[in-house]
């Protein structure tokens, strides 16, 4: 059987154009490499450039050989809407189901592909549509709009400034049970205390608890003025 009579698992297409979108976000660049989305979806190169050959074809990315993997104008939709379903999902299980937050992505990873529109509506409906999730990640409304926001990693503080943590831009389960071990929950208040660029550690004050940070987490935690 030709090929493009396979067609990709709706979880993997959406896996797929979820990740395109991500690295679009991440780098600032309109095409990604097949690499790059080899590595972040951990797939060998060929699996990557099968499913963009498959994905062009359906109009959900347009794929060019040796250049990459663009979004189209209706795969960028579809991105936008995954995103909606994942964020909500996210934030219903910590609001809603008693669910710490470095639980919450690998289910709503698994969630996201199996509930239905009226059923992500009436979780939007249920939270009072929220602006954001549980990670301080903006949740776009149902016409793909989100609000942004003016952030700044906590490692760009000005010292003895008080900011409010307004992001976690990190999805891993240890390093978040260790942000939050340090006090460093959405809406905390924080203040650089010092840095020692010898072993890139950051001394800070959360909620008038002094504590020393690693870079990594100085760089993901991202704060408001």
């Amino acid at each position: 059987m030709p090929p493009h009579h396979h067609r990709p698992s709706e979880n993997s297409s959406e896996n797929f154009i979820k990740a395109v979108y991500n690295l679009i976000q991440k780098t600032g660049e309109s095409r990604i490499s097949t690499n790059a989305l080899a590595d972040l979806l951990q797939i060998k190169a060929p699996s990557v450039t099968d499913m963009a050959q498959r994905l062009d074809e359906t109009g959900l990315v347009d794929y060019v050989k040796y250049r990459g993997v663009a979004l189209t104008l209706k795969g960028h939709q579809l991105a936008l809407q995954i995103l909606r379903r994942h964020r909500l999902i996210e934030l219903y299980l910590v609001n809603e189901l008693g669910y710490q937050l470095h639980e919450v992505h690998a289910e709503a990873e698994v969630l996201e592909h199996h509930v239905s529109e009226r059923f992500i509506e009436a979780l939007a409906h249920k939270l009072d549509n929220p602006d954001l999730d549980p990670h301080g990640d903006p949740i776009p409304n149902r016409d793909g709009m989100m609000i942004e926001r003016n952030l700044q990693p906590l490692s760009q503080l000005s010292f003895n400034r008080v900011a409010t943590v307004a992001r976690i831009g990190i999805e891993q389960d240890e390093v978040l049970k260790l942000i939050l071990q340090k006090g460093l929950c959405l809406g905390a208040q924080v203040t650089l205390l010092d840095h020692t660029p010898t072993d890139q550690t950051f001394t800070i004050s959360v909620l008038g608890v002094e504590t020393v940070i690693s870079h990594q987490i100085a760089m993901v935690v991202l704060v408001e003025q």
